[in-house]
């Protein structure tokens, strides 16, 4: 190889180099598809109960107060042959509870999952109790799941004459593999030659860098973006493989995401989330805070001896009111997250203020940014 070759073969090199740089500096958050979509068919389905926990040590439902747990308690009993018509049953020993789950995708019948426990009525704790089987069904009132199984809680409750202790919430619990799986969810995922990724985070550059992604490593027109939200994959004619090699395939690429400018405000607790691409115009800002101080000194007047004057309480109210002003202040045009965030700090305003101010600087035009308020 000449010279002439070589410096031509690194000049090129490092061309491509440097023309790589600014496209690797333009985006910051690389992330794997599978990361940032969710594929069609694959998702979880929430099921539904309701039950007896039976085993509990004096902290059930009072039966007076919770007639649905009377009743079931009733109905179950007669089930076993046993008969309480017209007996007035007392036990504190019962709580009517809601058993709730997500049953997997693909879950095979005889297989199990967790479910959650929470009382219904007015019990004290579901410590030391058993749930008794439990159907659970779905949206379409089929029975997919039997739970039964010792609850396990996190919380704890004790109590004495003149004080009482809790601890998390007693009234809710778990049991661990506590359902056996009894229906399945027909869908069959490798016989599909078409499915949608959703994306978590709906934005079109995001999902066109998904198709063209997939495509070039596919090397064949298989995604195609539909809309914010939505890329869809056809099975090409010539792939070795069905939809589930495809997307065993193509999960593992990474994808430079992006997303809008938005500022989270949450009013209540004074937490403020900024995006990394909130950009604000230069504006001048002022802020001023009104204090008003209010304190009461009542004043114990006694009478003169030998008078028929009474004892008497006087009414004595400090009141003061602070107006603290502050200049205009300026947030310079700013580039990155980092100098807006400067910029309003040199303000010295507190989170609860600084709301108010960017929805201020939002209605002139000058936030280039949406603002969520929570």
């Amino acid at each position: 190889m000449t010279r002439s070759m070589l410096r031509t073969l690194m000049a090129g090199a490092l061309a491509m180099t440097m023309g790589l740089l600014p496209a690797l500096d333009a985006f910051a958050a690389p992330a794997r598809i599978k990361d940032i979509v969710d594929m069609e068919g694959i998702r979880e389905n929430q099921l539904v109960g309701y039950g007896l926990v039976v085993g509990l040590n004096g902290t059930g439902d009072s039966l007076n107060n919770s007639p649905f747990t009377k009743q079931s308690l009733q109905s179950m009993l007669e089930r076993l042959g046993v008969n309480t018509a017209g007996e007035n049953v007392r036990t504190a020993n019962v709580a009517a509870v809601m058993v709730t789950a997500n049953l997997p995708p693909f879950a095979t019948q005889g297989s199990r999952m967790d479910v959650s426990v929470a009382a219904l009525g007015d019990a004290d704790s579901l410590q030391g109790g058993t749930l008794l089987v439990t159907p659970l069904v779905g949206a379409d009132g089929e029975v997919y799941a039997i739970a039964q199984g010792s609850v396990s809680i996190n919380g704890f409750k004790a109590q004495g004459d003149a004080a009482t202790i809790i601890s998390g919430v007693p009234t809710t619990g778990r049991i661990s593999s506590g359902a056996l799986i009894e229906r399945e969810i027909d869908f069959h995922l490798g016989s599909q030659t078409s499915l949608r990724l959703a994306l978590r985070n709906p934005d079109l550059t995001t999902a066109r860098r998904i198709a063209l992604a997939v495509n070039d490593f596919i090397g064949a027109p298989t995604a195609t973006p539909e809309d914010p939200a939505t890329v869809r994959l056809t099975l090409p004619r010539n792939f070795n493989g069905n939809i589930v090699d495809l997307l065993t395939d193509i999960e593992q690429l990474i994808i430079q995401t992006d997303q809008t400018a938005r500022i989270v405000i949450d009013e209540n607790s004074g937490i403020i989330v900024m995006g990394k691409d909130v950009r604000v115009s230069s504006v001048a800002v002022a802020q001023s805070n009104l204090t008003v101080t209010i304190a009461e000194n009542p004043t114990v007047v006694q009478p003169n001896p030998l008078s028929n004057g009474v004892t008497a309480v006087e009414n004595n109210t400090t009141l003061n009111a602070n107006l603290s002003e502050t200049a205009l202040n300026v947030v310079p045009e700013s580039v990155t997250l980092q100098q807006l965030v400067d910029g309003l700090n040199a303000l010295g305003i507190s989170p609860r203020d600084l709301i108010a101010i960017l929805q201020a600087i939002k209605a002139t035009g000058a936030l280039q940014a949406e603002i969520e308020v929570l």
